[in-house]
């Protein structure tokens, strides 16, 4: 068992898949927290999920996670039976995970509006992430991952999964780790952030300490020098103006014409996905 500050570690992970490389990844998520997994679809954060819970076997790296009674899981897609009912699914993990509370389950049911008798295959996208969710919460596990959860719902169905997030970090030393395209669900929820792009980790470490560490800056190309150019990560030129992410430490290598402003962390995901991908 993890006797340190994190709830999970890796070290020097590797997963091969047809021509995509994970890692090698140095992952350390830290207890007590909400750390959230960011990246365009396809960077690798679902391989780096069913790598982590033996999903699918790793082809190198030490992996320390707690025991699964004490995690709770939850894909994107459901990997239920169609023709099964929510009931039978719920009796499935009832019989092998320690702790079920059906009671809290059919709460949670209740709350996202799924109803006991209805079929997987007949459930929207929506829906079958809430199921999902619900069955992953049942035994209210220590630990908490969710893989895209706000993908497929809607403007109030995702505050109203924020809400019970936050009621799920209110128990003492419960932990949530979640992916997301999707970089407003970080905004006012996580702690923490790793930032994956293209099977490699580009930042892992406190949210606040990424906003600090960054500014947007937008301005005339005719501000562009070759002394602040190369320090403009995903730089982008547009009809006679730029923008881009640079460090606040670079500020100022830019003239006062230069607009320079805290980032949301949109842009910063974003600018540096485009200089990846330029490096690539």
């Amino acid at each position: 068992m993890n006797t340190t500050g994190n709830v999970l570690e890796a070290t020097a992970l590797v997963k091969h898949r047809r021509d995509f490389i994970l890692g090698p990844l140095d992952l350390h998520i830290p207890r007590g927290f909400v750390t959230g997994m960011v990246g365009a679809n396809g960077s690798g954060k679902t391989t780096t999920l069913r790598t982590l819970f033996g999903l699918t076997r790793a082809d190198a790296g030490r992996i320390t996670i707690p025991p699964t009674s004490e995690v709770g899981i939850a894909f994107d897609q459901p990997f239920l039976l169609p023709d099964w009912r929510i009931r039978e699914a719920a009796a499935i993990y009832a019989s092998f995970r320690p702790g079920w509370d059906q009671a809290w389950f059919d709460r949670l049911c209740r709350r996202f509006g799924l109803r006991a008798n209805a079929k997987v295959k007949e459930l929207s996208r929506g829906e079958g992430n809430k199921l999902m969710i619900a069955l992953a919460m049942g035994n209210h596990p220590d630990l908490l991952i969710l893989d895209e959860p706000t993908s497929g719902l809607d403007p109030a169905a995702r505050a109203d999964l924020v809400d019970l997030l936050r009621e799920h970090m209110a128990r003492e030393d419960a932990s949530l780790m979640f992916s997301t395209h999707i970089t407003s669900d970080l905004e006012h929820f996580a702690d923490y952030l790793v930032f994956i792009d293209a099977g490699r980790i580009i930042y892992q470490g406190a949210l606040d300490d990424l906003v600090q560490d960054f500014a947007y800056v937008q301005g005339a190309l005719d501000d562009l020098t070759p002394g602040n150019t190369p320090l403009i990560r995903g730089l982008r030129r547009g009809r006679g103006s730029f923008d881009g992410v640079i460090r606040i430490a670079d500020s100022a290598a830019f003239s006062s014409e230069v607009q320079i402003e805290a980032p949301t962390i949109e842009q910063i995901v974003v600018h540096h996905q485009r200089r990846t991908n330029e490096e690539d």
